[in-house]
């Protein structure tokens, strides 16, 4: 009579056992995204081995598929409302500066006008300064002279500084029409130049070389 004899269970082909499957026990929403991306490329691939091994993926690996696309839609909601609150914040600084901003030149405004006040007192008074408990406020003659200026029309053009912005093309054509000694005055006073991204893109599609400078159509991030 033959002896039963029992033999060890075999090793299945497709995949790791189910502890090594899980590097990360619980994935949750704490866990980055390359953590969850990797634990789904993980699953992914033993759900394929189970599909060409039984024909339909494993109960366990249905639960744990379904766990990661909870956790990952939690970690796209949480970025989704760190890139809003962070907008909203980012736009209320800048409100913000450009309040503050506006209340320092209303600041210093109110300044030269009580100084200017406090000119004429002392001015109309004949006397130099005033004292008070904590200040002293006093009339002092400046160390150079100063240039009050009426009515900014009628200086010539010769005693003023010009400031004037000009696309590249306009500014060759003027630099071309002048003699070498006023073009290198010209060019002495550029303080900076900017590109200009629609005139790049311009020469760029009627297919001249535009050294420096390319352009492509990219990518970015919209919460929607």
């Amino acid at each position: 009579m033959a002896t039963a004899v029992a033999l060890p269970a075999p090793v299945l082909p497709f995949g790791p056992p189910q502890e090594e499957l899980k590097p990360v026990a619980v994935v949750t929403a704490e866990h980055s995204l390359l953590e969850i991306d990797r634990e789904m490329d993980v699953l992914f691939d033993h759900i394929q081995d189970e599909l060409e091994e039984n024909g339909e993926p494993s109960r366990e690996s249905k639960e744990r598929f379904q766990q990661l696309c909870d956790v990952f839609g939690d970690k796209v909601d949480r970025i989704g409302r760190f890139i809003r609150v962070m907008e909203a914040r980012a736009a209320y600084c800048k409100g913000e500066a450009s309040r503050l901003a506006t209340r320092g030149r209303v600041a210093e405004n109110k300044v030269e006008q009580t100084k200017h006040l406090v000119m004429y007192f002392l001015q109309s008074r004949e006397v130099s300064k005033m004292e008070g408990k904590q200040f002293t406020l006093r009339r002092q003659k400046n160390p150079q002279d100063s240039v009050r200026i009426s009515d900014p029309a009628l200086i010539p053009l010769r005693l003023k500084r010009v400031e004037a912005r000009f696309d590249g093309a306009l500014w060759e054509q003027i630099i071309a029409a002048v003699p070498i000694e006023t073009r290198d005055l010209l060019l002495a006073g550029i303080q900076d130049t900017t590109p200009v991204n629609d005139a790049i893109k311009q020469a760029i599609a009627r297919k001249e070389e535009v050294a420096g400078a390319t352009v492509t159509r990219g990518f970015h991030i919209r919460v929607v």
